[in-house]
């Protein structure tokens, strides 16, 4: 399992003992640092309601290019079940009842965002900026695919439960609303991240290949 969790088309790959003992040690320290990366790039953020603008969409993307898609889902679901089990390593918090929370979507879509860039990166798409950013431009739309629909979801039992509406879905106009808090304030913001991540991976895999 060891020999499989890594390939020499990503950086990690490159520097990572060739097998053995030492090999599996080293991805399961792998894991366990790229899960605390993810807490602490969550705790770097910009309060919004009911989504926060954080650094945790960087931090996924640099993992998965970095590491490449079973070291990074496998970090993902580490981090996604320590905060589960409440320790507070999203945004706002940790526990169980974050699974009702309208941002959850997103903390999903981390998955589908690790392995689609820790795929294309396994595949050599670090050797090039350009190919890495779509990538990572792709990811990051699945992302928030998950998180949108996620959102709308919650938006939609809120509407039916009745009641008073939180702020971000005042006037009962739910795919406006939905636009408005999960998308729109990020897309800039993202598109940014995606660039740093993939011209600082594409450097590293520069880097390492010229001291191979």
């Amino acid at each position: 399992m060891a020999a499989t969790m890594t390939t020499p088309n990503t950086v990690m790959g490159a520097l990572l003992p060739r097998e053995g003992a030492s090999r599996m040690a080293a991805n399961v320290g792998l894991v366990i640092v790229g899960s605390l990366i993810l807490a602490a790039s969550a705790q770097v953020k910009i309060p919004l309601s009911p989504v926060v603008i954080n650094l945790t969409t960087l931090a996924v993307a640099f993992l998965a290019a970095t590491l490449g898609w079973r070291l990074a889902v496998s970090s993902v679901a580490l981090y996604i079940a320590e905060g589960l089990m409440g320790l507070p390593f999203f945004a706002n918090g940790g526990g169980w009842a974050y699974v009702l929370s309208p941002s959850f979507g997103f903390i999903v879509g981390y998955l589908a965002m690790a392995f689609i860039i820790g795929w294309a990166a396994d595949r050599g798409a670090s050797r090039s900026p350009l190919k890495l950013f779509g990538w990572m431009l792709v990811g990051d739309a699945v992302l928030f695919a998950f998180g949108l629909v996620w959102l709308l979801a919650m938006g939609n039992v809120l509407l039916a439960a009745g009641g008073e509406l939180p702020k971000w879905l005042a006037g009962g106009d739910l795919l406006a609303a939905g636009w408005n808090v999960a998308v729109q304030p990020f897309i800039v913001w993202d598109v940014l991240k995606m660039a740093f991540a993939a011209i600082t991976v594409a450097g590293a895999w520069q880097l390492v290949k010229s001291r191979a």
